[in-house]
């Protein structure tokens, strides 16, 4: 057992193995204070089958771990000449299972050595950049305590082209440091007449506890289960996951014989499992996949979040985030200017909550033209534009269960634009050029709608532009309004089968178009005036006679 920290704990798993029949070593890191040692030592002398090994220095990453587990190892086999299995556990490790249990599964393969033996091109789990580059460079320097002196030997040794030779007979591999190995196989690697040139060789290895034991391991080993008895789960950065109280059922579940590492406050998994009323004998194969898709979605949920969920600890990087918003949404472009009381009829035929133009350059338009939203969301401008995406973000958010829609235009801010392009919630439905109603419609001079024209195609043709860029990922359809006009009933069927919150069905009730009567006109005008309005697609200029009858509205038919 090698101990470091929260010695209490580690007494009172050693005498819990001591119960079971089993013999401890123990190894004290030695930097451990030299009185705290020898009273932690004194609590022992009731139990002839506790010993503890000479002392060395054990720091992650470098030899002295190696070192220790070789000590305690070798006063294991020469004290305790009866056992046949070498069980490798640390100060944070507790066992899930009867210690008995564990002895008869050890009876039963006899020949057996558990130990985690992959060649390097093997695992996936190599953190830090280094997989068979640690066999074969220097590590002199620790990469916790030095870690600029770390990385530039590791460069220095890769410009010049330096490569250790590994010494021969052997192939390197790495797995779990925690392992239990056969007094056979023990004593072959620590009796082996090579071993100071093994032992000289991995001192310079980086991380050599998690590749001596398991290279060597491959030379005399009768029979390997590649694999550790020690249930240890690690994070995306390769540090391992601690378990607590509220982890309790999980590591029943694993019916793994021993887990690490347990938190030293973990009161009830101590009191549970060390406890006289330990989990009934099982019999059943220690199976940590059952509890690996747990481990999964911890890791996933660790580096990728909830979708559309922001925290101000964790910001994520550009396009690394997990979906830009939580929810589907619908944007509307174009609508409120070519139908009069839009917003209002959407709301009425879908349920969904229909917002004015939320991007709007003084103010935001909630639904109802509410001054603060839900999450508390403010109704003023600057606030918005500090952080745009953050607003629509909490927006969706905050209203989780409900369709949002709201109006986009040109006209309105256009931070937005990229961030809803890429967004796969978006439902984005556009009639180019609709944003020329209004100007058609005011009573201006024509010189500053013109101006006004050009600025505003140029807007919304790089807004289309993000919309049929290969990023987009929204559900995008675009019509002219030419193509809008034209079958106003089709389009707008598609738009509400899109946003798909009531039962599907016909419409019934439309919204009222306004009256484009002289807008090819006003859109020649535009044209001869050097503007060239090719958003709008083609509509009739020519004036009809004035002495020629209207011909009367088609309605709508609904069947």
């Amino acid at each position: 057992m090698l101990v470091h920290t929260a010695l209490d704990r580690a007494e009172q798993v050693a005498r819990h193995w001591v119960a079971g029949g089993c013999p401890v070593v123990i190894h004290v890191d030695r930097k451990v204070p030299r009185a705290i040692h020898d009273a932690f030592a004194a609590r022992f002398a009731d139990l002839p089958d506790v010993c503890f090994s000479p002392r060395h220095a054990c720091e992650w990453g470098t030899w002295g771990i190696v070192a220790a587990s070789q000590a305690a190892a070798e006063m294991m086999l020469a004290r305790f000449p009866t056992v046949r299995h070498v069980y490798l556990s640390s100060g944070s490790c507790m066992p899930l299972r009867p210690v008995a249990e564990l002895r008869r599964y050890l009876d039963a393969r006899p020949t057996t050595d558990f130990i985690e033996s992959a060649t390097t091109a093997d695992v996936p789990w190599t953190v830090g950049g280094l997989s068979e580059e640690r066999f074969t460079l220097r590590f002199p320097f620790s990469w916790k305590r030095h870690r600029k002196l770390f990385d530039r030997y590791v460069d220095l040794q890769r410009k010049v082209g330096f490569r250790r030779r590994i010494p021969p007979g052997i192939v390197p591999h790495m797995g779990s440091q925690w392992w239990c190995l056969t007094r056979r196989t023990l004593s072959a690697i620590l009796q082996d007449p090579d071993r100071k040139v093994y032992d000289r060789y991995f001192r310079k290895v980086w991380i050599p506890d998690e590749s001596y034991f398991q290279t060597l391991s491959r030379l005399y080993a009768q029979s390997i289960e590649s694999r550790s008895l020690t249930l240890s789960k690690f994070d995306f950065q390769g540090k391992p996951h601690i378990f607590y109280d509220d982890h309790l059922q999980l590591l029943r579940r694993s019916d793994c014989f021993v887990a690490r590492k347990i938190w030293p406050q973990a009161d009830l998994l101590y009191k549970t499992f060390l406890g006289d009323d330990a989990a009934a004998m099982k019999g059943t194969e220690p199976n940590p996949g059952k509890i690996d898709r747990i481990f999964a979605k911890a890791v996933e949920r660790r580096t990728r979040g909830r979708p559309g969920l922001y925290m101000q600890s964790r910001f994520p990087r550009d396009n690394w985030e997990n979906g830009v918003t939580s929810s589907p949404y619908s944007v509307f472009e174009g609508f409120t200017e070519l139908f009069e009381d839009f917003e209002p009829w959407l709301a009425r035929i879908t349920g969904a909550r229909v917002h004015g133009h939320l991007f709007a350059p003084h103010q935001v338009e909630f639904e109802g033209r509410q001054s603060t939203f839900n999450g508390a969301l403010s109704d003023n401008a600057l606030l918005r534009d500090y952080n745009g995406r953050a607003f629509l973000t909490n927006l969706i958010w905050n209203t989780r269960g409900e369709r949002q829609c709201f109006q986009f235009g040109p006209g309105d801010s256009q931070f937005i634009s990229w961030d809803i392009a890429r967004d796969a919630n978006a439902q984005i439905s556009v009639i180019s050029g609709a944003w020329a109603i209004p100007l058609f419609q005011s009573n201006r001079n024509f010189a500053d709608l013109r101006t006004e024209a050009a600025m505003l195609q140029k807007i919304e043709s790089e807004h289309l532009s993000a919309l049929r860029s290969p990023w987009a990922k929204g559900r995008i359809r675009i019509w002219t309004l030419a193509e809008f006009v034209e079958s106003p009933m089709e389009a707008l069927q598609q738009v509400l089968d899109e946003v798909g919150i009531q039962e599907q069905r016909r419409l019934s009730e439309v919204p009222r178009m306004v009256d484009l009567t002289g807008f090819g006109q006003f859109l020649q005008n535009l044209k001869n005036q050097g503007m060239h309005p090719y958003l709008m697609g083609d509509f009739p200029v020519d004036p009809a006679p004035d002495n020629a009858q209207k011909p009367a509205r088609k309605p709508y038919l609904v069947r």
